[in-house]
């Protein structure tokens, strides 16, 4: 096996069982690996550290599948172990949850790293993003379905940060039937349709699932905004709850025909209170500024403005200026729920830019609650940046 040796005095995160090595701590590799094959990593004495799968297109030099200098060898039943671990620790979850689709694999915080799989009903749907996750896919795709007993999966690999590992683009069908254009889910009493093959991600938020629930709970009554609606999540658990009235902004017509689908399955007469616009949200928002609009509740859900660190400055900027647009449009009293799933941006900075942005509109915001990515989606004290989904659910005086 290949061996990828650490710089002195680098191999501390790697000891703590991070999973990441970046190109900065290599000091020698012995024979150049090829993209995703497991090599060996050592410290700069020669002490075994564990298995990990290169690659040489990426500032994250190595991503650890093991860790020690007892590790088990990476191979079938290394992966079988691991997909059996992953529904172990969600066992029960579909009946506590009162849901028909949940994450199956979250990558490194379960010894997966670029491995994301959810599922849908009995459709698993997942994402490779690494070299290591894209050179095992087929192993893992077996390893997961025989553990689930799903009967097929559909790939979504279309991620840009593929070109950061050498990787194209890949979406399809691996095992089984291609998925319906939709495939119906529901959140308790609340259903939704999901498109699977061209929608987001894996094509629903599945993520915000008990936040969805949590905004409900004080909707009732008020007119309700749902910025960044995507298919509708937000707005229509509201309407579910009896919001009197949603207006869904997004910029993808497609997204928003579903969304309407959706408002239609789960509240008949819900078109009548329910308006979808369609544009950018920065500009819609500042156009309901300038009109004098307002709302009884805000619901900010933004997609990723920062993929890395470099992009954090820029990305801030951007969640000040939604903020301080949404916290002017809140009726005093009314409720303002905000989110950053930008993994560079952590908890704490994204609670200053929010109370710089409450400043700046001269408005007193009281932090409710404290809000973070569902359960399914598992978090790792070894690996913090797994804790991509922040948020705050305030009220606004």
């Amino acid at each position: 096996m290949k061996i990828v040796r650490l710089k002195p005095k680098r191999d501390y995160p790697t000891r703590q069982g991070h999973p990441w090595i970046f190109s900065g701590a290599v000091d020698t590799v012995s024979r150049e690996p090829e993209n995703g094959e497991t090599v060996q990593v050592v410290s700069a004495d020669g002490t075994p550290l564990g298995l990990g799968a290169y690659s040489p297109h990426s500032q994250i030099r190595v991503r650890m599948w093991t860790f020690g200098s007892g590790s088990t060898p990476v191979d079938e039943a290394f992966f079988a172990d691991r997909a059996a671990r992953a529904c172990s620790l969600r066992e029960g979850f579909c009946e506590r949850f009162r849901t028909d689709a949940w994450r199956v694999v979250n990558a490194e915080a379960d010894g997966l790293p670029g491995v994301t799989v959810d599922r849908y009903g009995d459709v698993l749907v997942g994402q490779f993003t690494t070299a290591g996750a894209a050179r095992n896919r087929d192993v893992i795709v077996k390893s997961l379905t025989e553990a689930t007993g799903c009967a097929a999966f559909y790939e979504r690999s279309d991620t840009d940060g593929r070109a950061h590992e050498g990787l194209e683009k890949t979406v399809g069908t691996l095992v089984g039937p291609e998925p319906p254009d939709r495939i119906p889910i529901h959140e308790g009493d609340t259903a939704f349709e999901v498109d699977v093959r061209g929608g987001h991600k894996t094509g629903f938020y599945l993520d915000q699932r008990e936040n969805r629930r949590l905004v409900a709970l004080y909707a009732k009554g008020a007119d309700l905004l749902n910025a960044f609606s995507y298919t509708g999540g937000f707005g229509v658990a509201a309407l579910r709850a009896g919001a009197a009235s949603v207006t869904h902004v997004d910029l993808s017509a497609s997204a928003l025909a579903l969304a309407e689908r959706n408002t239609a399955l789960n509240v008949p007469d819900g078109g009548g209170k329910s308006a979808f616009l369609q544009g950018n949200v920065f500009s819609v928002l500042r156009e309901f500024r300038d009109r004098a609009r307002s709302f009884g509740f805000v619901v900010l859900d933004p997609p990723k403005f920062a993929e890395t660190r470099v992009q954090t400055m820029k990305a801030l900027r951007g969640y000040k200026d939604i903020n301080l647009l949404g916290i002017k449009l809140v009726v005093r009293g009314g409720y303002l729920a905000t989110f950053s799933c930008s993994g560079a941006i952590d908890p704490k900075l994204f609670r200053t830019v929010v109370t710089e942005a409450a400043h700046d509109a001269g408005r007193e915001v009281v932090v409710l609650h404290e809000l973070r990515q569902a359960p399914d989606h598992t978090e790792s004290l070894r690996f913090p940046e797994g804790l991509y989904l922040k948020g705050l659910l305030c009220r606004v005086m």
